[in-house]
């Protein structure tokens, strides 16, 4: 089984903040810890810690107060790595790794919903987790036409992210399909379930800020660990 590579530590603990604030774990005027003491609980340099909370700061989600401290600032819709991520912990939040199980170029499957101009595309396999706890098994195809070949090495644990920046490629809105549904027979031994036993699912189909589609994903998730969530608005 490969490992995707990690994304830069301040990412990786930003988008653990950002998705914290999003659960309402940090309330909004919440003071977070010196910063020193915040870096030493996280295991990180004071340097990185302070490059994650720039990251947060620039998202509109801290407001940093010289001499004071860092306070939260709760707003509806956020930029971030993991924004269209919209699986949560049963008690809220937690940062999302992955592991890449396969990519393959082969033709589009003949069940899915139109997706760009290519006859193939890129299939992604992953197992998903969330603060280390396993909860989904995902098959996400792109459009051949982005790229010729992709490699596992190239794929970071935020494809949204690998599209940005690799490929320049911005997913700007997406249609999410949520029921249930069996997991497929390529369910890696390692996840807690078994194909063939009924889990939750999410059908995703996303778009380009043209509103053209360009990728299509499968998510069989274990409700007894993770939970669908979608926020909007203030609340």
């Amino acid at each position: 089984m490969a490992t995707a590579s990690a994304l830069p530590k301040y990412i990786q603990v930003s988008e653990m903040l950002i998705r914290e604030i999003a659960a309402g774990h940090l309330a909004d005027g919440a003071r977070l810890p010196p910063e020193r003491e915040m870096a030493e609980e996280l295991g990180l340099a004071v340097g990185t810690l302070r490059k994650a909370l720039a990251d947060v700061e620039a998202k509109g989600l801290l407001e940093r107060v010289q001499g004071s401290g860092n306070y939260v600032r709760h707003r509806p819709v956020v930029d971030s790595v993991y924004a269209f991520f919209r699986l949560e912990l049963l008690r809220g939040g937690g940062l999302p790794t992955a592991q890449v199980l396969s990519v393959d170029r082969l033709p589009k499957p003949a069940d899915a919903p139109p997706f760009g101009p290519d006859a193939q595309g890129h299939r992604i396999r992953r197992l998903r987790s969330l603060d280390g706890i396993m909860i989904a098994v995902e098959e996400i195809w792109l459009d051949g036409a982005e790229r010729a070949v992709i490699a596992v090495s190239d794929l970071s644990e935020s494809l949204y992210h690998f599209y940005r920046h690799e490929l320049g490629l911005v997913i700007a809105s997406a249609t999410d399909r949520i029921g249930v549904n069996v997991l497929p027979d390529w369910t890696p031994a390692v996840f807690q379930l078994r194909p063939g036993q009924t889990v939750g699912y999410v059908e995703r189909v996303g778009r380009t800020g043209a509103q053209t589609p360009v990728e299509f994903s499968r998510t069989w998730f274990d409700a007894n660990r993770a939970v669908y969530i979608s926020r909007m608005g203030k609340g």
